[in-house]
């Protein structure tokens, strides 16, 4: 089982590495590969997606985005979402509340 701040698969051509989370809040790396897609799905916690680098496509209660390097998606708990990388991406997700289900794939 990965450790905290380890890079690990979470997809086809998705890598993650999630950090150590404060008390109500964490966050993540994740690295996309041009034409990867995180698949449709939800959860009630708020999360920020900051677009290091690449270009990211969010769909998101039947809505379409685009965000770029330096920009960023708010997606509010409970919202149905699916990513697809447009090119290579790197981004930071931040969640809160700390989402268990992540937690529980690491080993301190």
């Amino acid at each position: 089982m990965p450790r905290f701040d380890e890079w690990h698969a979470s997809g086809p051509g998705i890598e993650r590495k999630i950090f150590p989370p404060g008390e109500t809040i964490m966050s993540m790396m994740v690295t996309l590969k041009t034409g990867s897609v995180g698949t449709a799905h939800s959860h009630p916690h708020e999360q920020l997606t900051f677009v290091v680098s690449g270009r990211l496509q969010l769909e998101m209660n039947g809505a379409i985005t685009v965000a770029e390097a330096g920009e960023q998606f708010f997606i509010p708990g409970d919202a149905v979402h699916e990513v697809t990388a447009l090119a290579d991406t790197v981004v930071v997700e931040t969640f809160t509340p700390l989402r268990a289900d992540l937690l529980a794939t690491i080993t301190e």
